[in-house]
C-alpha cells in the first residue's frame, strides 16, 4: 500500500517520531544487594533494544535518530503489587509506506507518535482498506504473542 502524497510533498518519505517506554521489573528480592532494581532493569532493556534498532535493518524503515535522554520513571503496578520502571526512547525514522510504519510502531512499548512529514496525506478507499487490514494483522499477531505469554506463566 502506498498512501497518495500531495503534489508538494511528492518524492519525500513518510517521516515520524515515536516514543517507546521500555519496562523494567525488579527481579527476585531474596538478595537485595545483588539484585538489580526496576530502574536498572529498564535501563538495561532500553540499551539492548536501542542497540537492536541501530544494528538490525528493518524493511521499509530508515532510522534517522535515537534519543535516550528521557529519565527513567517508576509507577506502582497494582496487578503485580510492586513498582515498575519505564525507560523512554524517542526514535525518528523514515518509512517507505504507512504499512511499514505501522509494523514498526505496533509494539507493547509504543506510547506516542508525531508525523513530521508530509503535512498532508490522502488515502484512497483501497489504501484505507489495506491500512485497516495491516492494523488487524498486527493486532492478531500481538494477541497471539500475549496468549503464548499467558500460557507460559500458567505452567
Amino acid at each position: 500500500m502506498r498512501a497518495h502524497i500531495s503534489d508538494e510533498e511528492m518524492g519525500k518519505n513518510l517521516r515520524l517520531k515515536v516514543r517507546f517506554d521500555y519496562q523494567g521489573i525488579a527481579k527476585n528480592n531474596r538478595f537485595p544487594f545483588r539484585t538489580p532494581g526496576a530502574e536498572q532493569v529498564a535501563e538495561e532493556i532500553r540499551e539492548k533494544k536501542v542497540a537492536m534498532l541501530r544494528n538490525v535493518p528493518l524493511q521499509g524503515i530508515e532510522i534517522e535518530d535515537i534519543t535516550m535522554s528521557g529519565d527513567v520513571y517508576t509507577v506502582y503496578d497494582e496487578v503485580r503489587a510492586q513498582p515498575v520502571a519505564y525507560a523512554p526512547v524517542t526514535v525518528e525514522f523514515k518509512a517507505d509506506s504507512i504499512e511499514d510504519a505501522i509494523q514498526f510502531i505496533m509494539k507493547e512499548e509504543f506510547r506516542k507518535v508525531e508525523i513530521i512529514e508530509p503535512d498532508n496525506l490522502h488515502l484512497t478507499k483501497i489504501d484505507l482498506e489495506r491500512l485497516l487490514f495491516k492494523i488487524g494483522e498486527e493486532l492478531k499477531s500481538y494477541k497471539s504473542f500475549l496468549e503464548k505469554r499467558m500460557e507460559y506463566w500458567k505452567s
